[in-house]
């Protein structure tokens, strides 16, 4: 039986290799998939990679797309299985019912998401709660507190598990459609 990623973590033109780095990391550790929208601002070059120490980079493979279309169309995304995290949002992660194999996109350190993908889904957007006075989390501390998130749904809902060492399950229970 082929691995389901527990999410596809998903970077629109990323600028900042560290986040980008911490990010991927994250997702192994999670059993997530990365997904790297065009054009990114670092090289992904297996040189780059293995000049960064990301010894896990190969275990990631990540996959690489020329544009959002592209990613959208090559990886089949259901848009009710799609979910793009703004600070624009008001409605909160903890308001959105994540499923196993859904979707998370995140935008560029410095502009976040372009205003035509938040207007191309109004219904799909939500945000990581904060204080008013500030603008936004570290694109990498967004993702992980996303993740997390979401494994926590996936926990209480028991469509995910941990073993008795308190590690998550190696593969999930069965993802939903």
């Amino acid at each position: 039986m082929p691995y389901t990623p527990r999410l596809h973590i998903v970077l629109h033109e990323p600028e900042i290799p560290n986040n980008t780095g911490n990010i991927g990391r994250s997702c192994v550790a999670t059993g997530c998939s990365l997904h790297l929208i065009h054009p990114l601002a670092f090289d992904t070059s297996e040189k780059a990679c293995r000049r960064a120490g990301l010894d896990y980079w190969p275990r990631l493979a990540p996959v690489e797309h020329a544009s959002f279309d592209a990613y959208f169309e090559a990886a089949e995304v259901n848009p009710d299985r799609l979910w793009l995290f703004t600070t624009k949002a008001t409605r909160t992660i903890h308001e959105s019912p994540l499923r196993l194999g859904d979707h998370l996109l995140f935008g560029k350190e410095t502009k976040g998401l372009p205003p035509e993908l938040l207007e191309r889904f109004p219904d799909r957007l939500v945000t990581l709660p904060m204080v008013r006075s500030e603008r936004s989390l570290n694109l990498a501390t967004a993702v992980c507190a996303a993740i997390y998130l979401g494994i926590d749904q996936f926990l209480r809902a028991g469509t995910l598990a941990l073993d008795a060492e308190g590690r998550l399950s190696r593969e999930p229970r069965q993802a939903e459609g």
